[in-house]
């Protein structure tokens, strides 16, 4: 959305971490920057995509490689130094994090280029809210992130809980097969524009799905860093929990913390007891 609204650009190669291929993307791309998604996932939490950056360093220490927005965090010692040798052997990675602690924290351990920058997903602009539901959606995590037990909300207003891990696969695949077979039926046979398609349109759906559960709250209550941007460009009140390793505190003492209609919220109860007060003053 960035690069090619905001820039005009347009990839020359995409692909998902399973779908990599050195040779084709050295075909499509024979120079030029790399660029990595970004997300929370620059530690050992989620090991696969430090495992396939690292990948990356080591395969294409001829091309820059440009990391985008990502929040850090480690548990193992041993982790960070292997991050730090994969990152120095390069030698030409920049990275963008989203947080002060994980400016200072790669500042302290890795030598490269680090820039404060906020999330990625506030360049999708102000977005279109839809009638709600319920008085409250609790969008909760349900992963290795989660930090707080379950919601448990109080009487005197509807509610729904809800992550949203729980897309339907068969929807996104059919969604996916239509826009290739629109772009085939439109005359484009290129294997790179294809695959992009169906990355866009995967992207598209899951930011309108989010975007419809979020609006099916009257406020909403979440632990979820991308459930908090997506309120903010919705105009959706929202209680914010921070989750396992303390994400979305550094991301609001960053950015966003003192914007009307967000409440930091320090537990559960905190939460709840926000959003009762939000149901009742609306009633009056």
């Amino acid at each position: 959305m960035y690069f090619r609204h905001r820039r005009g650009l347009g990839p020359r190669y995409v692909a998902s971490g399973e779908a990599f291929s050195e040779a084709a993307l050295r075909r499509s791309l024979p120079g030029g920057p790399i660029f990595i998604h970004g997300g929370g996932n620059f530690g050992d939490l989620w090991p696969r995509h430090p495992e396939f950056r690292e990948h990356l360093l080591e395969r294409f220490r001829d091309r820059e490689i440009v990391q985008l927005p990502q929040s850090i965090h480690f548990d193992d010692p041993a982790r960070i130094a292997r991050t730090a040798r994969a990152v120095a052997r390069h030698g030409n990675f920049k990275l963008f994090v989203r947080d002060r602690p994980s400016y200072d924290f790669a500042a302290a351990h890795f030598d490269c280029e680090t820039t404060l920058c906020p999330d990625m997903a506030l360049f999708l602009g102000p977005l279109v809210r839809a009638s709600p539901e319920v008085d409250v959606l609790h969008l909760r995590r349900t992963d290795k992130e989660r930090a707080l037990g379950q919601a448990t909300p109080g009487s005197g207003y509807t509610f729904r809980v809800a992550d949203w891990l729980g897309e339907s696969r068969i929807s996104l695949e059919a969604a996916k097969l239509l826009r290739v077979l629109r772009e085939l039926a439109g005359g484009r046979r290129d294997r790179l524009a294809l695959r992009s398609a169906r990355y866009d349109t995967a992207a598209g759906a899951r930011v309108r799905r989010g975007c419809g559960l979020l609006s099916s709250g009257r406020v909403v209550v979440t632990d979820r860093l991308h459930a908090h941007i997506l309120c903010l460009l919705l105009g959706i009140p929202h209680a914010v929990l921070d989750n396992s390793y303390g994400k979305l505190a550094r991301f609001l003492d960053a950015w966003t913390g003192d914007i009307a209609g967000v409440h930091r919220a320090h537990s559960v109860e905190d939460a709840e007891q926000w959003a009762a007060a939000m149901v009742e003053r609306a009633g009056r």
